[in-house]
């Protein structure tokens, strides 16, 4: 080998390590900078959209810090027992479903005028308690987080839009996956998961959708449609009914876990 070569070798790995260095030290920095905005997400959105570097660098590392620090009783529960600590459909789109109401179509069981778009939440509330209203009774011990619903008014009805969304844990292991697989569902036509791209089944079509789930809403069970993605997001939406004050309880049990719950409020503005 000659002089040359081997000297262009050695600048050449130099290079490479020093680049790697360098990587090292951004993905420090930016990490110390968004937990002093508490990971802000309206910030992250706009840094991963400046270049493919910091995109790429948002897809492996930030978007899953976000969620950790934002929700992390949440992202824990779902994270028990996950292979390699990674769930389902990737960071970038659990941290779209914590903090995007995703809005609402028309589908064939939903009727509804014209589209809904979806929007940014300043908070959002997730339970436990409330997954488990939205799991038939042979499914509940799947683990199963919904979001309270987004209330849209819609002006040529007397009932508002409720929108809401959620995520499984372990959903390849599921007990609702396997029933979906059973009945041989099809998956939707001309619907995909708005948090991952995804195939979705409809629960309505699957009759997979329990009596508490309009319960815990507060509508008629005929007034919903909910779907389950092949990565375990649900998204759904529901015709919400004005209560009378006798109509303000419901019959759902394990209060103990619904305070508990209460306290994965989250916040979009930290």
């Amino acid at each position: 080998m000659s002089q040359s070569e081997s000297q262009r070798r050695r600048w050449n790995s130099n290079r490479v390590a020093e680049s790697d260095d360098s990587a090292i030290h951004n993905e420090t920095i930016l990490r110390l900078v968004f937990d002093s905005m508490k990971w802000d997400v309206h910030s992250l959105c706009q840094t991963a959209s400046v270049d493919r570097n910091l995109r790429a660098l948002a897809k492996r590392l930030l978007w899953k810090e976000m969620c950790i620090y934002r929700a992390p009783r949440m992202i824990a529960s779902l994270m028990d027992g996950a292979p390699n600590g990674r769930i389902g459909g990737e960071w970038e789109a659990m941290a779209k479903l914590l903090f995007y109401c995703c809005g609402c179509n028309p589908t064939r069981h939903f009727r509804m005028g014209q589209s809904c778009p979806g929007h940014f939440m300043k908070s959002s509330r997730f339970s436990k308690t409330s997954g488990r209203s939205f799991l038939v009774r042979r499914c509940r011990t799947d683990l199963l987080y919904v979001s309270d619903p987004c209330e849209h008014e819609i002006r040529d009805r007397g009932d508002d839009l409720g929108i809401f969304r959620g995520v499984f844990g372990g959903f390849m292991r599921s007990r609702t996956r396997a029933c979906l697989i059973t009945k041989e569902l099809e998956v939707e036509e001309g619907v995909r998961c708005p948090f991952c791209g995804g195939r979705v089944w409809s629960m309505t079509a699957a009759r997979l959708v329990p009596k508490s789930a309009a319960r815990r809403l507060g509508t008629m069970e005929n007034g919903l449609e909910y779907f389950v993605c092949v990565n375990g997001h649900l998204h759904g939406s529901c015709w919400l009914v004005h209560l009378s004050s006798e109509d303000d309880g419901n019959n759902d049990d394990d209060d103990e876990d619904d305070r508990e719950d209460d306290r994965n409020q989250i916040g979009s503005n930290g």
